[in-house]
């Protein structure tokens, strides 16, 4: 039987996030969907989530939330925690900008950045203190295949996961001792609106010095449309939902990444890398123990 968890979730109103909200709550657990303007444009979303959950083993609460904007998270956090410790934490909010790197403003890198990574970093540090207090709890983050390499007219996308890997495989080893877990989940593509959402560059001076390149990004995105048209079963943005609730519901301890998808090489990265970082860790560990002095 599931044990019944408390979770919170980003970026619930669409794609994968809308899809794990489902799932969650159809496996008996306490689920706070977030969503920016819960009450306008995303309010047939929620209504949505809410219709689904009727009747299901769990339950299912939207709830309003701009991962950019750090204190109106820490009120967030602050609340549900006030009902119910929360167990679990998934960051799924995310953007994928598309198009040639240098033709991104500064002002859409930052825009950018304060979802990707930024907006990782406000909910985990609110969730975590909790956490810690407790010795227990669980953060899984959405990364991306786009995490683990670099790739033409995806510059500024892979820039900002490999900052949130970063940031989220430190906070693995960091968290260790008090029971707490962060770990990464890196889909290749599927079949959400990411590809008809994509933000193009802004600076259309830089992109037109680049000519007939510049339609680069057009290619690529029809070539993914074309390719999630298809409806082939690894494209299934369902599947990366189901591998989210395996995480959850496992016993012991988690791998620091789970690849979900067209491998596209990443399952040889993590697997050449892991025990490299693993040293790494182990000779340092004696050092930031203090089991050295």
């Amino acid at each position: 039987m599931t044990t019944q968890k408390t979770i919170l979730i980003t970026g619930a109103s669409r794609g994968i996030g809308f899809l794990t909200a489902q799932k969650l709550v159809q496996e008996g657990h306490i689920v706070y969907a977030g969503m920016r303007d819960l009450d306008g444009r995303n309010a047939e979303a929620a209504k949505a989530l809410k219709l689904f959950a009727e009747g299901l083993p769990g339950k299912l609460v939207p709830v309003d939330l701009d991962v950019a904007d750090e204190k109106g998270v820490e009120r967030t956090v602050a609340a549900i925690e006030a009902e119910q410790p929360i167990d679990v934490l998934v960051n799924n909010a995310g953007v994928m900008p598309v198009g040639l790197t240098e033709g991104f403003t500064m002002e859409q890198a930052k825009d950018l950045f304060d979802v990707n990574v930024y907006g990782v970093m406000h909910l985990t540090r609110a969730v975590l203190p909790a956490m810690r207090a407790r010795k227990s709890g669980l953060v899984i983050s959405l990364s991306s295949v786009a995490g683990r390499f670099g790739m033409p007219f995806f510059g500024l996308y892979c820039a900002s996961k490999w900052a949130m890997e970063a940031y989220c495989e430190s906070l693995h080893y960091e968290l260790e001792p008090f029971g707490v877990e962060s770990v990464l989940v890196e889909p290749s593509g599927h079949g959400t609106d990411l590809v008809t959402s994509a933000p193009a560059p802004g600076d259309a001076v830089r992109v037109g010095q680049y000519g007939d390149y510049s339609k680069g990004r057009d290619r690529l995105l029809g070539m993914f449309q074309g390719m999630f048209d298809q409806g082939e079963a690894i494209t299934d943005a369902g599947n990366v939902a189901t591998k989210i609730l395996e995480l959850i519901a496992m016993d012991g301890s988690r791998p620091i990444r789970t690849q979900v998808g067209q491998d596209m090489g990443v399952t040889a990265i993590n697997e050449a890398t892991a025990p490299i970082q693993a040293q790494l860790v182990s000779g340092l560990k004696p050092v930031y123990l203090g089991a050295a002095s």
